[in-house]
């Protein structure tokens, strides 16, 4: 009998048409004679749309995104079923397929919890952890994980303390420095600064994205990333390296002007593989992670390691670096989507087993 998989996707996000594109990908690697897949579009205001089961791959993104004549769940978004011939029949399991706010950030994933329903990834804790690169770092201190010094704030600490900010950056850290919104993925607001007046400038931008701000001290290195998949005892993938044209993996560079090289293994030696593979599965572990994350670090000129961030719903079309890592670590990109629904089944079957009563 087939799988009813639901495809959770769009969202109220900077990153929407990300997830548009993630979507179509995944389309096009599921086996329809193995699952049938219903299409749950969100869109930017925020309207849950549900569209009619697909019957074959999406070959554009417009074919995901449904009118005004598309079953409209935003007043009952907790109908996920599937009605047929009067019958109401429940998804075996949801693959959101959302980045950034309101799709990675446990919100959704809280959601799909208080429904009792099987879905693909990472659970509450991990996903809003990481999303909050504050918690996430202090959670990595916990952990003994190696990072580059930083500081964070608040907006309405930005409001009444900017100069004592401002000096708590320059005597903590060192030029240059990355200002980074906490919650935002895709590099979104975050901007480069090599004195006061950009670092200001940075923070104006990027409090624009979120009311918390990360700052940490630039340095010069390479971007490494790792892919993990698992649940409670995780595999991971080789290396590979970030090259962007551009003075950092900005937005642009990661999706649309295409100038950034991915270059699969990276080249680094063995006992710094062997380093990074464990650190990968540490910072898994770090942030109780399921299913999937990416791990990123920077390996600097003499190979000492510093994690960057995880990514706990990467990328995902063909062509982005997690199914591109599997791809070269002997996983293709349809068995990795076979996998994850695997993971998430026995994920939501573990779970089953809790006991909420006493006897």
């Amino acid at each position: 009998m087939k799988k009813r998989i639901g495809l959770l996707y769009g969202g109220k996000s900077a990153e929407h048409e990300v997830s548009l594109s993630t979507a179509r990908a995944v389309t096009g690697a599921l086996n329809f004679e193995e699952y049938e897949v219903y299409p749950i579009f969100i869109t930017l205001e925020g309207e849950w749309r549900r569209g009619e089961r697909l019957k074959k791959p999406a070959s554009t993104i417009e074919e995901l995104q449904f009118g005004d004549d598309a079953t409209i769940l935003e007043n009952n978004i907790t109908n996920f079923l599937i009605d047929k011939d009067g019958e109401s029949v429940q998804f075996d399991v949801i693959f959101p397929l959302l980045h950034g706010t309101n799709g990675e950030d446990g919100t959704v994933q809280g959601l799909l919890e208080v429904l009792n329903l099987p879905y693909v990834g990472n659970g509450v804790l991990a996903s809003a952890t990481g999303m909050d690169k504050v918690v996430m770092k202090q959670l990595f201190e916990i952990a003994g994980l190696p990072q580059v010094p930083y500081t964070y704030f608040i907006r309405s600490e930005w409001a009444n303390e900017q100069e004592a900010i401002l000096a708590r950056c320059e005597e903590k850290l060192e030029w240059p420095l990355f200002v980074k919104p906490a919650n935002l993925g895709s590099s979104v607001g975050i901007n480069k600064a090599t004195n006061r007046e950009e670092l200001v400038k940075a923070i104006e931008i990027a409090l624009q994205y979120d009311r918390k701000i990360v700052i940490e001290q630039g340095i010069v290195a390479r971007e490494i990333e790792l892919a993990v998949l698992g649940n409670d005892f995780p595999e991971v993938s080789v290396p590979g390296e970030i090259k962007p044209v551009t003075e950092f993996y900005d937005y642009d560079s990661k999706y649309k002007d295409g100038s950034t090289a991915l270059i699969i293994p990276a080249e680094l030696p063995t006992e710094t593989v062997s380093s990074l593979q464990e650190l990968a599965k540490r910072s898994f572990k770090a942030i109780d992670g399921s299913g999937l994350v990416r791990a990123d670090f920077f390996v600097t000129a003499d190979n000492s390691i510093y994690i960057n961030e995880v990514n706990t719903m990467p990328g995902f079309t063909p062509v982005s670096m997690y199914p591109l890592l599997w791809q070269h670590t002997n996983v293709s990109y349809p068995e990795l989507i076979n996998r994850l629904i695997t993971l998430a089944i026995e994920r939501f079957e573990e779970k089953q087993q809790l006991h909420y009563k006493k006897d």
